[in-house]
């Protein structure tokens, strides 16, 4: 199944580019204030890997679209499945670099992600013009999500924590499969949700509550892994962004509903319109 969509009716908005930076430089600032964990020796600070991964799917959801104004429609849950799976891969092995992790992640995930587009385009023969630059993106944005979300549900992204540790569940009790759907939902649904020509302010208050919404979710997660406490700091703040951003985009969808309805010609059945 193919969607044909008018890339000249797809609301850009914001620069791609501009958004790309964005994203990766907020991520990145939150993933690191995650090590005020290690220097205060608690795991209060947790909640900021939350909204790491939240900055991520803003621009990953983002990723989507620009793949999307392609004319793929189930093909871009298949693109965006692949990059995350290539994000889980080099996430892990960023663990081993200790404060170097998110930039190693960042850099592993893009030079895969770059190989997949590559082979997809080359070898498979796909010939999307973005596919490269997309699938790159999308492999950086899905480690920093996963990265992010570590972070929340374990206290830090350490490859202690992580991996060996038998205190900490999240690979040995399989938190990183619960972890990895709701990253990749959450960057995939947004656009699907508001194409063909869903304006650009409205899909990224979805992409920010779908990313809020998961972040709730893997608090939740982290109740069997860091303090009581901390977890509920995650889950507060989760849930009190989830609800601003869940209200803005109800309030924006009437919004761009009215403006649709507006434009739609009256039909003529031959009498007096009102």
């Amino acid at each position: 199944m193919t969607i044909k969509i008018d890339a000249s009716q797809v609301d850009r908005g914001v620069p791609h580019t501009r958004i790309m930076i964005a994203g990766i430089f907020v991520s990145l600032v939150f993933l690191y204030l995650t090590y005020l964990n290690n220097i205060s020796k608690t795991d209060s600070f947790s909640f900021f890997g939350g909204l790491a991964a939240v900055a991520a799917i803003v621009w990953g959801s983002d990723t989507i679209k620009i793949l999307n104004s392609y004319g793929l429609a189930t093909g871009v849950p298949s693109a965006g499945m692949i990059g995350f799976g290539a994000g889980v891969g080099a996430m892990l092995f960023s663990t081993l670099f200790g404060i170097y992790t998110p930039l190693v992640a960042l850099a592993a995930a893009a030079a895969t992600g770059l190989v997949i587009g590559y082979l997809a385009n080359r070898v498979i023969g796909m010939n999307i013009p973005v596919m490269v630059r997309s699938l790159t993106e999308l492999s950086a944005a899905g480690a920093l999500t996963l990265l992010g979300l570590a972070a929340l549900v374990t206290g830090g992204f350490s490859f202690d924590l992580l991996a060996i540790d038998s205190d900490g569940p999240f690979i040995r009790g399989g938190l990183i499969v619960v972890v990895f759907i709701l990253g990749a939902i959450a960057i995939q649904h947004p656009w699907n949700a508001v194409l063909p020509t869903g304006k650009q302010d409205r899909m990224f208050m979805l992409a920010a509550e779908c990313g809020f919404l998961s972040m709730m979710m893997s608090a939740i997660l982290s109740f069997a892994v860091i303090s009581t406490a901390s977890a509920l700091v995650s889950l507060a703040l989760a849930g009190v962004c989830w609800l601003y951003t869940y209200s803005r985009y109800i309030a924006l969808s009437r919004r761009d509903a009215a403006a649709w309805l507006d434009t739609q010609p009256i039909p003529d059945t031959g009498g007096d319109r009102p």
